[in-house]
């Protein structure tokens, strides 16, 4: 309710820019949706948006996102053309032990990067990926319930790629 009426004051003088810093930081979920319909509709009524977030999916409802790390601009683009940046194919790993997977598959020879994403592990690897191999690998190491998909990458995902690459 605090950034809601925040908003509200803010918007009392009518402006032309609007700057909000982490405005859903420490809200609820159903707050954070309301928030975000607020912001939509006052994008029809020609105010500026600027907004901070460490939440990737609110940075998906912007028009366009500036990647920033350490004070230094990685990437502005949309959010579609960051996510169409990302320079691997991205495979979503699954596994009933989430903790030992992520240790397993960090060991496993091809992998290039593993994060934790979610219930799952997003990995790239070097070259093309044998599925049956890394599953042997993961099976031989004692993970059970072992699912390999390819997935289409997110704005993290795009982000902790950029953020790999030598400045």
């Amino acid at each position: 309710m605090k950034q809601k009426l925040a908003l509200s004051c803010a918007l009392i003088h009518k402006p032309k820019l609007l700057i909000l810093d982490e405005p859903t930081t420490g809200v609820d979920a159903v707050s954070r949706s309301e928030f975000w319909t607020m912001l939509a509709k006052l994008r029809q009524h020609n105010i500026t948006i600027i907004v901070s977030t460490p939440y990737m999916d609110e940075a998906m409802k912007c028009d366009r996102v500036a990647l920033i790390q350490n004070g230094s601009v990685l990437s502005v683009a949309t959010p579609q053309k960051i996510r169409d940046g990302f320079s691997s194919k991205l495979f979503m790993v699954k596994a009933d032990e989430k903790f030992k997977l992520i240790t397993t598959i960090r060991r496993y020879p091809q992998t290039m990067t593993a994060y934790p994403f979610g219930d799952s592990v997003h990995v790239t690897f070097t070259g093309d990926l044998i599925k049956e191999s890394l599953i042997a690998f993961l099976d031989e190491s004692g993970l059970k319930n072992v699912t390999v998909e390819e997935t289409q990458a997110g704005i993290e995902d795009r982000f902790l790629e950029l953020m790999q690459k030598p400045a």
